[in-house]
C-alpha cells in the first residue's frame, strides 16, 4: 500500500512502482525468478484488464462522457489507423525493423491504457469535456487495436485493409449491443430486487460487469467494449449501497492493476534491454511527437474544440500495461523478433509514462484549459431498499461546495412521500424541523416511498447544484412537487421511520 500512496503523490502512475516490484523479483533481480510464460501472462493479464475497465466505467459519468462519444469514437478508429501507420513507419525507416515488425509496434503502442488514464486524469481538475473524451477513448481503442495485433501476428498474408476495417467495425458493434443490453438489464434487475445482505451487491455489480465482457466475446464482439459500457450503465443507474459498491470496485481495481504489473515485471529479462533502449526511444519519440499530434488533430477535426485542448490530448495519450500485454501476442504466435518486439514496447511504455505522468498538471496549466477546483462537488447520495416497508432510505452526505449549505429543509421542496428524518451534525443526531438550516459536512437521513425515489434523489441533486432557487434557476429537479396530500404522506413516511428502527434500520445502515 506504500506504492499506492508514493504513486498518488507524485502523479505517476502505479505502473511504474509495479513493474519495479517484478523486475526486482525476477530475472537479474534480488530473488532471480525465472519466468517466462508468455501465455500465461497474457491470459492475466487480459483478465485484469476486465477489471480495471469494469472499475473505470462504474466511475464514469454520463452526463460528462455523452458528449464526448462521437469524439472518441473517431479517435479510437480513425485516430488508431492514423497512429499505426506513422509509428510502424518511423520503426521502419529509423530502426530498420521489417514491416510486420513494425506493424505490430505500431499497432500495439496505438492503445492508451485505462488505468494509467484513470489514475492519472482523475486527479487533474480538466474540463469534463477532456476527461471525457480521454477515458472514453482508453475504453474504446483495446478492441481495434487488439484485432490489428492479432492479424499482424498471424503467419501467412495479412488481410487486406478493407477486411480488416470491416472486422473492427463489427465486433465494436457486436460488442457495444451486448454492453447496452447487460447493463441495463443488470441495472433493472439490481434497482428492483432486495438481495438478502447489502455486501452483496458490490459483488453482483462486477458479476454483471464480467459477465459482459464473457457474453461480448462469446458473440465474437468486443469484450473489452462490452465491460466498459455496461460498467459505465450500472456506474450511473443509482443502485442502492452505491458507495459500497465504488469501495469495492475500486479496491478491486488496485489489485488488478498490482498483480498485473508485477507480472509483467517478471515478464521481462532486463539485461535484453539494454540493446533495444535506443530504438524504443526512438520509435517512442515518433508516437509521441508525431503519430499522436496528427492522430488527435486528423480525427477531431470535425469537431469544434479549442486547440489547447486538441495539444492537451496529444501529450495525455497515456500508455501503460496495456500495450505491454498486448506485445505478449506476437510472442504467443512465435512471430519473428518477437522477444525484440516486447522489449522495445516495455522500454518505450517506460521511458515516456515517466516522462508524462508527471507533467500533465503542468501542461494542463501551461495551456490554461484547469477547471476550478473549487466547483461544487456532488452529492454523496447512497440508497438502500426497504422491499417490505415499499420504501428507500436515502443517505445525504453535503460536501463542504454544495450550494445545499444555508438551505431550510422546509425550501428543499422534496416531493409528497419524501421527508428528512434525521440530521447528523458534529457526530451528534436530531430530527429537523422545517426552518432547521443545514450546513457543510452534515449528513442527512431522508425516508421516499417508492413511486418518489427517483424525484427526491433528483430534486435532492439539484438543491446541491442550485441552491435554494435551483428550480427558477434552470437547474433540473427544481419543480415544486409537493401536492394536497403531502401532509398525510409525509405522515406515512415518519411512521416508517418508526417502522425502521424496530426492523430493517440497522441492516439499511449496514
Amino acid at each position: 500500500m506504500a506504492a499506492v500512496r508514493i504513486s498518488s503523490r507524485s502523479g505517476l502512475p502505479s505502473l511504474l512502482l509495479y513493474l519495479g516490484i517484478g523486475i526486482a523479483i525476477g530475472q537479474d533481480g534480488i530473488f532471480d525468478v525465472k519466468f517466462s510464460n508468455a501465455e500465461l501472462t497474457q491470459v492475466i493479464g487480459y483478465a485484469a484488464l476486465v477489471v480495471i475497465l469494469a472499475e473505470g466505467g462504474l466511475g464514469t459519468k454520463w452526463k460528462e462522457i455523452r458528449p464526448a462519444l462521437p469524439a472518441a469514437a473517431m479517435l479510437s478508429i480513425v485516430g488508431v489507423a492514423v497512429s499505426v501507420g506513422v509509428t510502424a513507419a518511423g520503426a521502419h525507416y529509423l530502426v530498420g525493423l521489417d514491416w510486420r515488425q513494425s506493424l505490430i509496434i505500431g499497432a500495439v503502442v496505438s492503445s492508451t491504457d485505462a488505468a494509467a488514464v484513470f489514475s492519472v486524469l482523475r486527479k487533474v481538475p480538466l474540463p469534463a469535456r477532456v476527461t471525457g473524451v480521454l477515458e472514453a477513448e482508453s475504453g474504446f481503442n483495446d478492441a481495434p487495436v487488439v484485432i490489428l495485433v492479432v492479424a499482424f501476428s498471424t503467419r501467412g498474408p495479412v488481410d487486406s485493409w478493407y477486411v480488416l476495417v470491416g472486422e473492427i467495425a463489427l465486433e465494436l458493434a457486436i460488442g457495444a449491443a451486448v454492453g447496452l443490453a447487460v447493463g441495463w438489464l443488470g441495472s433493472f434487475g439490481l434497482r428492483h430486487v432486495a438481495l438478502p445482505a447489502s455486501g452483496l451487491y458490490p459483488i453482483a455489480v462486477m458479476a454483471i460487469a464480467v459477465s459482459a465482457y464473457a457474453a461480448g466475446a462469446l458473440a465474437h464482439g468486443s469484450g473489452f467494449l462490452a465491460v466498459y459500457l455496461a460498467a459505465m450503465i450500472l456506474g450511473n443507474a443509482k443502485l442502492p449501497h452505491w458507495p459500497a459498491t465504488r469501495g469495492f470496485a475500486d479496491g478491486l481495481g488496485w489489485l488488478a492493476q498490482i498483480g498485473m504489473f508485477v507480472l509483467l515485471g517478471l515478464l521481462v529479462t532486463p539485461h535484453d534491454l539494454y540493446d533495444d533502449f535506443w530504438p524504443a526511444v526512438i520509435v517512442g519519440l515518433v508516437l509521441t511527437v508525431v503519430a499522436r499530434p496528427l492522430e488527435v488533430f486528423i480525427s477531431l477535426a470535425p469537431f469544434r474544440l479549442p486547440w489547447q485542448e486538441k495539444a492537451f490530448m496529444s501529450w495525455a495519450g497515456l500508455r501503460g500495461a496495456v500495450p505491454i500485454i498486448l506485445a505478449t501476442i506476437p510472442m504467443v504466435s512465435g512471430v519473428e523478433g518477437s522477444t525484440r518486439i516486447f522489449n522495445i514496447v516495455f522500454v518505450l511504455v517506460v521511458v515516456y509514462t515517466l516522462i508524462q505522468g508527471p507533467t500533465l498538471p503542468w501542461m494542463a496549466k501551461a495551456l490554461k484549459i484547469t477547471d476550478d477546483p473549487a466547483e461544487a462537488a456532488d452529492l454523496g447520495i447512497e440508497s438502500a431498499p426497504l422491499e417490505r416497508l415499499r420504501g428507500h432510505l436515502l443517505s445525504v452526505a453535503i460536501p463542504g461546495k454544495s450550494k445545499m449549505h444555508g438551505v431550510e429543509v422546509g425550501e428543499l421542496r422534496l416531493p409528497a412521500g419524501a421527508a428528512v428524518t434525521l440530521v447528523v451534525r458534529d457526530q451528534k443526531s436530531f430530527v429537523p424541523a422545517p426552518s432547521t438550516v443545514l450546513r457543510r459536512g452534515d449528513e442527512l437521513l431522508v425516508v421516499t416511498t417508492d413511486p418518489v425515489r427517483d424525484a427526491a434523489e433528483e430534486r435532492l441533486r439539484a438543491v446541491g447544484e442550485g441552491g435554494k432557487l435551483a428550480g427558477w434557476l434552470g437547474t433540473s429537479g427544481g419543480k415544486s412537487l409537493a401536492g394536497p396530500h403531502a401532509a398525510h404522506d409525509v405522515a406515512h413516511a415518519l411512521k416508517a421511520v418508526k417502522k425502521l428502527g424496530k426492523t430493517d434500520g440497522p441492516k439499511a445502515h449496514r
